[in-house]
């Protein structure tokens, strides 16, 4: 079972395929982990093996992976958890596809280390509205009282930890300002339901510089298909030609 251990911290992780590395950030909100991408419209494990390495994690405390709590910092935490296995698999530049809090990830790792990340697909990316909040609380909370089973936490701790992850408008991990200022290329693949606001995807697009949206492509088996063929195609294109 591969396992990275670093710090107080165990990474589930599994590889497959080969080429040029995307790192797959699942769907499932605080449970973000490999099983969860069998729920999502496009599952990469099952598209893509033959055209990259497949490099799919289990998100701290979800799944097989588990940590402390950083709760002055969740994002960052979560974003240094993701460089620290590239590193330890002696990757330097990758893409990234994101689901649901994927997409939420991996503008926040864009963040963190934009001149590692060659492009990124962002399927039905979360954000902030008016009504959806309390959906978002729910869900941290339920993932929080699973976690608060554990002895070396408390539930003070825990509700810091969804409070502060939480607190911030937009796609929550990062501004306005940081998408407008990434020049990393996007897809966008924007949802159509309250925890995947239609408009969010369209934003985070129209904001990045090098954002594309495709849509529709949840509507449909047929648009289903179109929209796995425009990620791969989207990929490809934007493959370093030489390693790096």
């Amino acid at each position: 079972m591969p396992q990275f251990e670093y710090d107080s911290t165990s990474i589930y992780f599994e590889e497959h395929g080969s080429g040029f590395p995307v790192l797959l950030i699942a769907p499932g909100a605080m449970d973000s982990a490999i099983e969860m991408w069998s729920n999502a419209t496009i599952n990469p494990l099952d598209l893509y093996r033959d055209d990259f390495r497949l490099i799919a994690m289990d998100q701290r405390n979800a799944g097989r992976s588990s940590g402390p709590l950083e709760s002055s910092d969740p994002w960052g935490g979560y974003a240094r958890d993701q460089v620290a296995l590239l590193d330890h698999l002696g990757i330097n530049r990758f893409h990234v596809i994101g689901c649901c809090i994927g997409g939420s990830f991996a503008l926040k790792l864009i963040e963190t280390v934009p001149g590692r990340v060659a492009a990124a697909v962002l399927q039905q990316p979360v954000g902030t509205t008016d009504v959806n909040g309390p959906l978002y609380e729910q869900l941290w909370r339920s993932w929080g009282a699973r976690l608060s089973d554990r002895p070396d936490l408390k539930w003070p701790e825990i509700e810091e930890f969804g409070l502060r992850m939480w607190r911030d408008d937009f796609v929550v991990s990062v501004s306005r300002d940081v998408v407008r200022s990434c020049r990393t290329p996007l897809l966008v693949l924007p949802g159509i339901d309250s925890y995947h606001p239609t408009a969010t995807g369209r934003e985070i697009a129209a904001l990045a510089p090098a954002g594309e949206v495709f849509e529709p492509w949840k509507d449909t088996p047929e648009h289903a298909d179109q929209a796995a063929a425009a990620v791969r195609s989207f990929l490809q294109a934007n493959t370093p030609a030489v390693p790096t």
